[in-house]
């Protein structure tokens, strides 16, 4: 449900200006207009440049911290907003040394790797060749390359044979021809570089050790200089969106609180002789957003964000999707065994979850509860098709498995009438809240059309449908069921465009049954996924399953288990995470397009964000 706001226009003096923005911020209950979109000042690119700074410090310390355990002893300090700065600068030094330390260890490396096949030397003795007139080359060529004839001409002598390749060395005093390629070797020797390389791993533990250490003495300090510069952001923001009036003299501020909480803000401006102005929103404000639902409809609010908030005068979709949303993923998983896993995994976890986070634990719960209710109905349990087993327990529930082996509908499976009945039902829902959206914000005539669409569609079904399962109704009934077919179809081409000419009005209607009658079979035809899904991952695991039996065949029962349940862990791990991704995708998909669609749900709310001052509340 979204929460009803009241838009306040406030004037403030510039003498007062200053102590009201403190006094607001404390109050924490009014969201300022933005009245210039994108404008920035100095004052706040140095905040959002400082907030990117922080934020990247943090990450590498998370970094070090998840990498690295050190188990030193360590002295938490003090959480204190001053260092935060200074604390900052500190990671940035250490981190742009942790990079010149790989670099440099990088570099060493490459050096070691072209010594290797040498193996220990003295480059100055070998230096020292040259001075009486010999040349000492180094040299690589694949080994069936290298000529015997080389050693009587220049010496040549073979160090080693490295993956297929001879390093040999040449001494002579003329220039040499020989087909292989010169290397250069670097100018110390082989452990020279694996001492320097030592060295250089051990400063780069110092590094990373002193950043351990930081963030876990210190790490209360960075967040709080952290919250301190998002304080001054939104202060920044605050002004900028303040507009200067009467010569500079007077600052204009538009607000938006919760009707709620207007009682706050009105006696605070009340008793600080304040002025302004409270009125209620108008269809083009831009006003933020907060939805409130009950504790099963929140559950479900992360996912309507993924798409989009709604705006104020929309009409808040979570209550009317989440019974949808959890069926479709029931449907789409299909298999009583992976609803059991979800429902203890979620368990475990929303014990250890903060509180923060309970939320999706307990989404968990609902979500693998409807997924066992569904693989119950359907018969599948773990990709066994429970309607197939001859277990003599179940043979008194195997009638009531929603099967195609226990009964059809009209000649189908009897899974895909269900999809598109739920289907049907979702999209009708959707034509409703699309009728009360536009009767709340145009009047009664504009949610005529849809409504009456909604109205044909019962009436017809009810007229032509119900009598095709073998149930007759008493004539009044089907002339009644007629009356409001002829009335429906007078409201979709008359009530269309309520506020155009009859004309029009009925080439919209006519423009609109062609969508309709176009429309409305590809959104049903779409909800038979949730049929296709549901069999595809319970015959992928009977398929596992399967595998897992005729694959160890041959082996005795002492040994014969490791190998089976090594297939079904692997085979179920793979098939139990496509049905995952499956069952949140699809969902979703259905939601987001058919039903969304059907509501005329467009989004593009802006969240309620009052300003209000930050506070530290630990590390974390």
């Amino acid at each position: 449900m979204i929460q009803k706001m009241k838009k306040l226009t406030i004037l403030v003096t510039c003498k007062e200006y200053e102590q009201f923005l403190s006094d607001i911020r404390e109050l924490g209950v009014l969201h300022i207009q933005e009245l210039q979109s994108g404008a920035t000042s100095p004052a706040l690119q140095e905040g959002l440049a400082l907030a990117e700074r922080y934020s990247n410090a943090l990450k590498a310390l998370d970094f070090v911290s998840e990498t690295y355990e050190f188990g030193v002893d360590v002295n938490v300090q003090q959480a204190d907003a001053t260092k935060g700065l200074t604390l900052v600068e500190t990671i940035e030094g250490k981190l742009e040394e942790e990079n010149k330390l790989k670099h440099r260890i990088d570099n060493v490396e490459k050096n070691i790797e072209a010594l290797l096949p040498w193996g220990e030397f003295d480059g100055p003795s070998v230096n020292r060749l040259s001075s009486v007139g010999y040349q000492v080359n180094f040299y690589c060529c694949p080994s069936k390359m290298f000529k015997a004839e080389w050693q009587d001409e220049y010496f040549a002598q073979v160090i080693s044979e490295v993956g297929g390749k001879s390093y040999f060395v040449t001494f002579s005093t003329e220039q040499l021809d020989i087909t292989a390629e010169k290397l250069q070797l670097p100018v110390e020797s082989l452990s020279y570089y694996e001492k320097e390389k030592t060295g250089l791993e051990e400063a780069l533990k110092e590094v990373r050790l002193y950043l351990y250490r930081l963030n876990k003495e210190q790490r209360g300090s960075v967040l709080a200089g952290q919250v301190e510069n998002e304080n001054r952001i939104s202060l920044s923001k605050v002004h900028l969106n303040t507009e200067s009036v009467a010569g500079d003299a007077v600052k204009l501020i538009v607000g938006w609180t919760l009707e709620e909480k207007a009682e706050e803000v009105v006696a605070y401006l009340d008793a600080n002789r304040i002025f302004y102005e409270m009125e209620e929103p108008k269809l083009e404000d831009d006003v933020p957003v907060q939805i409130k639902n009950d504790s099963y409809s929140s559950l479900f609010e992360p996912i309507l964000r993924m798409y989009s908030l709604p705006k104020y005068h929309d009409l808040d979709p979570t209550p009317f999707f989440a019974p949808f949303f959890m069926l479709f993923f029931g449907l789409c998983m299909g298999d009583a065994g992976y609803g059991l896993i979800i429902l203890l995994v979620s368990l475990i976890l929303r014990k250890k979850l903060s509180p923060e986070m309970k939320g999706y634990g307990t989404l968990g719960i609902i979500l693998g509860a409807m997924t066992m209710v569904c693989g119950a109905l359907t018969g599948s349990f773990l990709g066994i098709d429970l309607n197939q087993a001859d277990w003599a327990f179940l043979a008194p529930i195997k009638p009531y498995f929603i099967s195609d082996a226990n009964f059809t509908i009209f000649g189908y499976s009897p899974m895909m009438v269900i999809s598109v009945i739920i289907g049907l039902i979702q999209v009708l829902l959707g034509m409703v809240m699309a009728g009360m959206k536009a009767a709340k914000l145009y009047g009664w005539k504009y949610g005529v059309g849809k409504m009456s669409w909604v109205v044909a569609l019962l009436s017809a079904i009810a007229c032509f449908g119900i009598p095709a399962c073998g149930v007759a109704f008493p004539m009044v009934v089907t002339y009644v069921l007629y009356a409001l077919i002829g009335v429906s179809v007078l409201g979709i081409f008359f009530f269309n465009s309520p506020d155009k000419n009859i004309v029009v009005n009925f080439g919209s209607g006519l423009w609109d049954t062609y969508g309709m009658a176009t429309g409305l079979l590809g959104d049903l035809l779409s909800y038979i996924r949730l049929f296709a899904l549901g069999l595809t991952g319970g015959v992928l695991g009977g398929v596992f399953n399967q595998l897992a039996m005729d694959l160890t065949a041959d082996l005795s029962w002492a040994i014969r288990w490791l190998p089976m349940l090594i297939i079904l862990l692997l085979g179920h791990g793979i098939n139990f995470a496509l049905c995952m991704i499956s069952s949140f995708v699809h969902p979703m998909r259905l939601t987001f397009v058919e039903f969304f669609k059907n509501a005329n749900f467009e989004g593009g709310g802006k969240e309620y964000s009052p300003f209000r001052m930050k506070v530290f509340k630990g590390n974390k």
